[in-house]
């Protein structure tokens, strides 16, 4: 086998077999200050720890549509918050409940805390997705 024929192939084996691309629409963003912070995360094991992936976008009050690319395709959640003083961090009262919209993948509630990874997980098929979430 040639040693360019290999090269090809080694590189080939090196992309991602299928890269999606999930668009994800933020609705009711409270004013333009800051920006819309989401957090994404492949499994259960690492939901709300490390995410797999971090975006940010400009906040514009109403809907701010962010783009994740390059994704395999497979379960995912995602984890929301508009950073409206642009600290960089989901600000919290003194009994450690939010005080800046967040939110969640499929709108998923928690009972007494953040909602469980199977609630929350969307499916993003090969072609890509597109999902919203609603600020609260």
């Amino acid at each position: 086998m040639s040693r360019i024929l290999v090269a090809v192939l080694v590189a080939a084996a090196m992309l991602p077999a299928c890269a999606a691309d999930l668009t994800i629409t933020v609705q009711g963003v409270a004013s333009a200050d800051g920006q819309v912070m989401i957090a994404l995360y492949d499994s259960a094991d690492s939901f709300l720890g490390r995410p797999l992936r971090a975006v940010a976008a400009p906040a514009t009050q109403g809907d701010v549509q962010v783009q994740v690319k390059d994704l395999a395709a497979g379960e995912y959640a995602f984890a929301i918050y508009h950073d409206a003083n642009g600290n960089g961090k989901l600000d919290r009262n003194a009994a450690g409940m939010p005080i800046e919209d967040y939110g969640f993948s499929n709108n998923a509630l928690g009972k007494r805390g953040a909602p469980a990874f199977e609630d929350a997980r969307v499916l993003l098929p090969v072609a890509g997705a597109a999902t919203s979430v609603s600020l609260r």
